[in-house]
């Protein structure tokens, strides 16, 4: 019964490791087995232990399995073409084997009874390789993995014999990681040919997979999609700081030639393609590459929503380590440069290592005129003079230029309808120089931070006249083209980049967590629950490190005095738990205000919280243990761990109450990598040691303050 329900995904993660051994858990103990991809007679297999992918070269090259080797699931049902490519408006099938009768399955001894399918594009070769970093990122903060991602890339070419293609060759990459169930997909056209070719859409993968579940009626966006594939992509936006919201290019369609399905309809989502959901339109000039979109294919072997969260936070710190980046940071509203030495003086007495000009502060980093150059310049060199980081908010999206540079409605043929009503091109006239100001400024500056509100959030846009693109059908793919150009810019020179979009995969380092704004009117005591529930929902499926939060020092977004810090010496209880709870969390907040102290000791207070935080800081960066939400009735609370680490576990809890609470606690330690015994001090105190019982879990008997907070360090 146990390995039953071990293979529905009903075990608890304690009961699934007693089953398959925390010891050989990859999410706990990190995999030796490297990736390697081989080669033999008439096949090539990537493999790293945790994953395994097959292709058949012959008589053409397609994907014959795909198995996760934790749990021996086989993802793949049948073959299917390796991309497809729409070139002037014709599509072209890339690869792939035909005559497999049955779709539900796929047998090995079928395989050799496949015949060359219809594709315009076949196999020529391939090429094995290292995993090359696609982003030549850099920084001088405090990261917790400066790694780039390791593993082995197989490159297969493919060329076509019809004469309107003759001259295009298709390059479809694939890498597998070490240490991760995880496989990257992504193709390349090369025009080699004397003439132009407009590239119309690229769908970069296409993967029959076992369904979810089988019904016999339905609707696909009815069903429930498969569990054991997650997929993520770098084409995703709109704002809604969740990457499932954000994903423009993931797509699970039917498969009418899956007959033997239950649907009467054919209508089970069991067909994966990823490409832009809006057609990419682009021209491919003769000499030219195109790179489509790039997938990450992350195998699960759970249902459980934790394991599942950290496995994708695991994608996270692999392949974008950038991510793991985290300074402390100020949110400075300023009129005046005096105010910005100041903010620097109390950061660097407190602790801080970066400030930011807030929105409404007198930055304006469109304004690359030579005296505003040199006064920003002047005020870096101070801050960096302090050992402090400095950086702007800027807003591109939501404002009004002009009827000229605005995205025009391809409804109306005029401005307005955009996503936040009117917005700029980032392909007009306006969108080019406002690139190209930002670039100059943070070049002469030195700044070392980006804060950029309401970046590219997928606009279209039916100007013809606009520079950066050609027209309506071009232009989300040139406008997201140019955006990632910025990001990869400010990576590349070691700028540090705040925005609430999911750019992640091109070199952002942080989103917001996800609140509302008019939150923050409310009085600090609903803030204080309102943000630890927000913390709690925004770290299952990411680090600390990939979110900010806020703290109004000074009023936003309305309210009154019950609302806001200042004067700070007269709110220090509030002021410190805040802290606490975002420090406490991993996660950085934005201070948002003129000052960090007014008094000694309100400076005192700031600059223990930010010693504590620094004295723990590797463990605060570490993944999240959801262990309650915060209610407001009882107590609620976290749990970092890193069996890396020294400190394997770190713990807050909170009481909202108005009375003392004493509890009685589990507290899971599977991801701890502690099975035997620990040892867990409350605050600075003395350890005590406990048996971890069977589900790998020690009951903790823990006594919290009255409106109050303690912590706990597993050990």
């Amino acid at each position: 019964m146990k390995y039953f329900l071990l293979a529905l995904g009903l075990l608890s993660f304690s009961s699934r490791a007693q089953t398959a051994g925390g010891d050989s858990d990859w999410l706990v103990k990190p995999t030796i087995a490297k990736a390697r991809i081989d080669q033999s007679a008439g096949d090539i297999v990537m493999s790293n232990g945790l994953v395994k992918r097959a292709f058949r070269l012959k008589p053409d090259l397609a994907c014959i399995e795909y198995k996760n080797l934790t749990n021996g699931q086989q993802l793949l049902r049948a073959v299917k073409p390796e991309a497809r490519v729409v070139v002037n408006g014709v599509a072209y099938n890339v690869g792939g084997l035909y005559g497999q009768k049955e779709n539900a399955y796929l047998l090995p001894q079928w395989i050799d009874q496949l015949k060359v399918s219809d594709s315009a594009f076949h196999y020529i070769d391939l090429k094995i390789s290292k995993i090359e970093p696609y982003l030549k990122w850099k920084t001088a903060m405090w990261a917790g993995s400066k790694k780039n991602a390791t593993g082995s890339e197989v490159t297969f070419r493919f060329g076509s014999s019809l004469p309107v293609l003759a001259g295009v060759d298709v390059y479809v990459h694939y890498a597998i990681f070490d240490g991760i169930p995880l496989v990257s997909k992504w193709v390349t056209i090369e025009n080699r040919s004397k003439n132009d070719m407009t590239v119309d859409q690229v769908v970069n993968e296409i993967l029959a997979v076992t369904e979810e579940e089988s019904a016999v009626v339905g609707k696909p966006e009815e069903m429930a999609k498969p569990n054991g594939l997650y997929i993520e992509n770098n084409f995703a936006f709109n704002n809604a700081m969740r990457y499932p919201l954000s994903d423009q290019a993931t797509h699970w369609k039917v498969d009418k030639s899956y007959t033997s399905q239950v649907n009467y309809d054919y209508q089970t989502p069991c067909l994966l393609e990823v490409h832009p959901k809006v057609a990419m339109g682009t021209r491919l000039k003769a000499g030219e590459k195109l790179e489509s979109i790039r997938t990450y294919e992350l195998l699960m072997d759970s249902y459980d929503r934790e394991r599942k969260g950290m496995a994708i936070r695991k994608m996270y710190r692999t392949i974008a380590p950038w991510t793991t980046v985290n300074p402390i940071f100020m949110h400075l509203v300023s009129k005046n440069d005096e105010q910005v030495r100041t903010a620097i003086d109390q950061c660097a007495a407190t602790g801080y290592e970066a400030l930011i000009l807030s929105f409404g502060s007198h930055c304006n980093m469109e304004d690359v005129s030579p005296e505003n150059l040199k006064k920003w310049k002047d005020l870096t060199d101070y801050a960096h003079s302090k050992k402090i980081m400095i950086g702007s908010y800027s807003l591109f999206s939501s404002r009004k230029i002009s009827e000229e540079d605005d995205v025009i409605n391809p409804k109306t043929g005029k401005t307005g309808g955009a996503f936040f009503g009117n917005a700029p091109c980032m392909g007009s006239k306006w969108g080019l120089a406002y690139l190209d100001k930002l670039k100059k400024f943070m070049s002469y500056t030195g700044f070392d931070i980006f804060e950029n509100d309401g970046p590219y959030p997928g606009d279209v846009c039916a100007s013809t006249s606009h520079p950066g693109h050609e027209g309506l059908v071009d232009s989300q793919w040139k406008q997201m083209a140019l955006q990632k150009g910025l990001y990869h810019w400010c990576a590349e020179n070691g700028i540090y980049v705040n925005a609430p979009d999911w750019y992640f995969l091109d070199g952002t380092n942080k989103v917001a967590l996800g609140y509302r704004e008019v939150n923050f009117s409310l009085p600090r005591e609903q803030q204080k629950i309102l943000n630890r529930q927000n913390i709690y929902d925004a770290t299952w499926n990411e680090t600390p490190s990939m979110v900010w939060g806020f703290v109004p020092l000074t009023k936003y977004q309305g309210g009154g005095p019950e609302a806001v810090l200042e004067p700070l010496s007269e709110h220090l209880d509030a002021y410190e738990q805040l802290m606490m709870q975002y420090y406490g969390a991993g996660v950085q907040a934005c201070y948002r205000g003129p000052r960090l102290y007014d008094t000694d000791e309100t400076k005192k207070t700031v600059s223990n919280v930010i010693s504590w935080y620094k004295k723990y800081r590797d463990i605060l960066n570490s993944d999240v243990i959801h262990l309650r939400r915060a209610d407001g009735r009882d107590w609620d609370g976290i749990m970092h761990v890193n069996p890396e680490l020294p400190a394997k576990g770190l713990v807050m809890l909170y009481n909202p109450t108005s009375e003392k609470m004493v509890r009685n606690i589990k507290l899971p330690l599977y991801y701890t990598g502690k099975d035997q015994s620990v040892k867990i001090r409350v605050k600075e105190g003395v350890a005590q040691s406990y048996k971890v019982g069977r589900n790998y879990e020690v009951d903790y008997k823990v006594e919290i303050p009255a409106e109050s907070y303690t912590w706990l360090v597993v050990e």
